[in-house]
């Protein structure tokens, strides 16, 4: 850490509040801690050998998680039991500043982990195993394809892809089983997920063999692989996907078309499903961090959909616009000028914004990640249900770069006044600045490292939305409209997802809602309420965290007055990685109040600028 940046800290402690330091620290109590954390991270690896992959470990790496297994779920809730036994017996009073802060991301994750595997929300969990934005078929043709997080450096690396994909398959097979239970407990996916699935798999289907995304890894082998492994494993792959991965690929889609179909709901939101409304309020919790009510969710959001669409309507003034903000709306939607003429000229502007970014980013961030990052498409098996971008996290120890995904399905809704809020969220000093600079961090325990709570990490997502004009972003009126856009969306989800799930919305109305109420194209808004439909609560999680930020930064500044420094708020909010949101909250209490000041410092474990 350097001298600046030391000293914008110690002005907002005052040095009487420093010397009033807690009680001496225990050592033992610290290394007691440190011994659960150990133990609990190693005990969650072996449960998932991809979560250990992706953070570059593979000594799991010939095994897959036992998706959709009794067992799997017996050793998740035994494990959260054990954890949360073993902390309680640590004196929190005892530990030092840093730790406590830990011990409490610790708790507040283990509790809501346990309310999750609660028996009423585990029997629908387990019934709806797939579905058609986090299953396994969306993820895992990348993850074994060469472009995800598993690598294909030696033979053993090929081998154990080949291990991997039998898992998969078999974890398939064991997916319709739950689902044939979801029938007869009467709690199916509605419709339209199912169809959303059935198209995910004729995509897989219809790469074929040559084409695919499992027999990818043998068409680029790394000069290493020697000519005769090359040729066995180019067997093998072929075999394999030949008479197991395209046999498992048919199986699900034929169950789906001709039996889950048919018997998936019209319906489409939770309170249609028996112990719906615990499930949802349950997921509020898992996603949020916090627990509110779904009414007060609802309300929030038109409020805040109300000061957005002010905001619009200014912009609307300032671009010259004449006509109503709906016609503004289908202004922005299908005038050309807004409409990339190709999937490279995406690629190419994004890439002229991320170094238009990079030239202030340091006048508001004193901690940059070492990390690189890459721009890419989205890969075309996933497109069609995939959000306009998201992000792939890199390697600690940088081997793998973090990824930035651009969508380019149906370019002409890619709008060009939508990028730089996209790339600011997504990527700098968005999810990349944030989860890497957490994953650095050696001083922290493996599971704020690697961790997150959803609430947190797509918070600063979106308050890192609102610090275009800091960046010398959004300097034009249908920019800073994409961003505006950006926030009502967030705004809408809190609407339309607790419309959906507590209020009978159909389909149809939240899809209308969203149209009337931003510049979404259909397409986007189709894409957004499906996903509100397969995800309950996780869109909520957005506009929540943001407002929980914003609100810490106002206090801020409002307490600590000139001392008050932008930097060192950043700082504070990331140097401890993905924290609960009332975590988060005590945590910046005690640094605008002189408490605790030196825990910041010391969990900083990389060079800042």
């Amino acid at each position: 850490m350097t001298r600046t940046l030391c000293a914008l800290l110690l002005l907002a402690t005052p040095a009487n509040v420093i010397a009033q330091a807690a009680p001496p620290v225990a050592a033992s109590e610290d290394a007691k801690l440190t011994r659960i954390f150990a133990d609990s991270d190693e005990a969650a690896l072996r449960l998932s050998p991809v979560e250990a992959i992706d953070r570059g470990d593979l000594r799991y790496a010939d095994r897959l998680d036992a998706f959709f297994t009794d067992e799997l779920a017996a050793a998740e809730k035994q494990a959260a039991e054990a954890d949360l036994a073993a902390i309680g017996r640590i004196d929190r009073a005892r530990l030092s500043r840093e730790d406590r802060i830990a011990y409490d991301v610790f708790r507040n994750r283990t509790e809501r982990a346990l309310r999750g595997l609660a028996p009423g929300i585990a029997a629908i969990d387990r019934v709806l195993p797939l579905d058609h934005m986090g299953g396994l078929q969306v993820w895992y043709p990348v993850f074994a394809s060469g472009e995800g997080s598993a690598p294909f450096r030696t033979v053993a690396d090929y081998d154990n892809d080949l291990k991997r994909n039998a898992l998969y398959a078999a974890a398939l097979d064991r997916a319709i089983v739950r689902f044939r239970e979801g029938i007869a407990a009467g709690i199916t996916h509605p419709k339209l997920v199912v169809t959303n699935m059935i198209g995910q798999f004729d995509a897989l289907i219809a790469e074929g063999f040559a084409g695919s995304s499992f027999y990818a890894p043998v068409t680029k082998f790394p000069a290493a692989i020697p000519a005769a492994e090359r040729a066995r494993l180019t067997a093998a792959f072929a075999a394999q996907v030949r008479d197991v991965i395209q046999p498992a690929h048919r199986r699900v889609r034929a169950f789906l078309a001709d039996t889950y179909l048919p018997a998936a709901r019209q319906t489409i939101g939770l309170s249609a499903l028996p112990g719906g409304a615990a499930y949802y309020a349950q997921a509020i919790e898992a996603r949020t961090t916090l627990a509110m009510d779904p009414a007060a969710i609802h309300q929030l959001g038109l409020d805040e959909l109300k000061r957005d669409t002010a905001e619009m309507e200014a912009q609307k003034a300032k671009a010259g616009f004449t006509g109503t903000l709906p016609a503004f709306f289908e202004f922005l939607r299908t005038d050309k000028r807004f409409q990339p003429a190709s999937a490279a000229a995406v690629c190419d502007g994004y890439a002229e914004i991320a170094k238009r970014v990079d030239l202030r980013v340091r006048e508001q961030f004193s901690l940059l990640p070492k990390t690189a990052i890459e721009l890419r498409p989205v890969p075309a098996v996933s497109e069609k249900t995939a959000a306009p971008g998201s992000y792939k996290t890199g390697t600690a120890d940088g081997s793998r770069p973090g990824v930035f995904y651009y969508n380019t399905y149906d370019l002409p809704a890619r709008y060009t006044w939508l990028m730089e809020d996209l790339y600011l969220h997504e990527a700098v000093p968005g999810h990349h600045f944030q989860l890497s600079l957490a994953q650095e961090n050696t001083r922290l325990p493996a599971f704020m490292r690697f961790d997150g709570d959803t609430a947190f990490v797509e918070g600063w997502g979106l308050y890192t939305e609102g610090l275009g004009p800091e960046l010398g972003m959004l300097t034009d009126p249908y920019a800073r409209v994409g961003m505006l856009y950006g926030d009502a969306v967030r705004a809408l989800r809190l609407v339309v997802d607790t419309g959906i799930h507590t209020k009978g919305w159909t389909r149809e109305q939240a899809i209308d809602f969203m149209i009337a109420n931003a510049p979404s194209s259909r397409t986007a808004a189709t894409a957004e309420v499906e996903r509100y439909i397969a995800m309950p609560g996780q869109a909520l999680a957005y506009k929540l965290g943001q407002l929980t930020i914003l609100r810490l930064k106002a206090e801020a500044k409002a307490a600590l007055g000139a001392r008050y420094d932008v930097r060192a708020f950043h700082a504070q909010v990331l140097d401890t990685g993905s924290l609960p949101l009332p975590v988060l909250e005590a945590k910046i209490g005690a640094w605008v109040g002189g408490r605790d000041s030196e825990a910041g410092l010391a969990l900083i474990g990389w060079s800042s600028i």
